[in-house]
């Protein structure tokens, strides 16, 4: 039996969500319907810089930003790495992320995004985890000020 997801604190959430500038959001979606839009359109408004990631509509504009294909597709050095993508393809990103030079500092997934063994294998690897949560929704619970 394998540990729930790792719980992060309170404080822990709103430093992460005052200190990141840079995020890239796996899984992103064009279609306004979708929750990764909202959410894009919503980190996008408050300032910070949001790199959407999607094979599928690679070079295509979205808001004031392009999609990009992959996570060494995004020009800049990446703090965060928020996921919208089903949780059987967290070790995968994870994988990914450990490519990257610097190594994004977060790992944030999505509302129901768990899984225990990439969170672990993030962890050990100095990433910091926040598992099954939204920060549309955890910056006003918060008081997170805009960037």
């Amino acid at each position: 039996m394998s540990a729930g997801p790792p719980i992060a604190s309170d404080d822990a959430i709103r430093r992460i969500l005052s200190t990141v500038r840079t995020i890239a959001m796996v899984g992103a979606s064009p279609n306004p319907a979708r929750p990764s839009y909202g959410v894009l359109e919503y980190l996008l408004r408050r300032g910070y810089r949001v790199f959407p990631i999607n094979p599928g509509q690679a070079g295509k504009p979205i808001f004031d930003t392009t999609f990009r294909a992959t996570l060494a597709d995004v020009p800049e050095p990446i703090d965060m790495v928020d996921v919208f993508r089903a949780s059987d393809a967290l070790p995968g990103i994870v994988e990914e992320m450990l490519q990257l030079h610097p190594v994004p500092k977060v790992l944030w997934t999505q509302l129901g995004v768990v899984h225990a063994e990439a969170a672990a294998r993030a962890s050990d690897a100095g990433i910091e985890v926040v598992m099954d949560r939204c920060p549309k929704i955890e910056i006003p619970r918060l008081g997170v000020a805009p960037r």
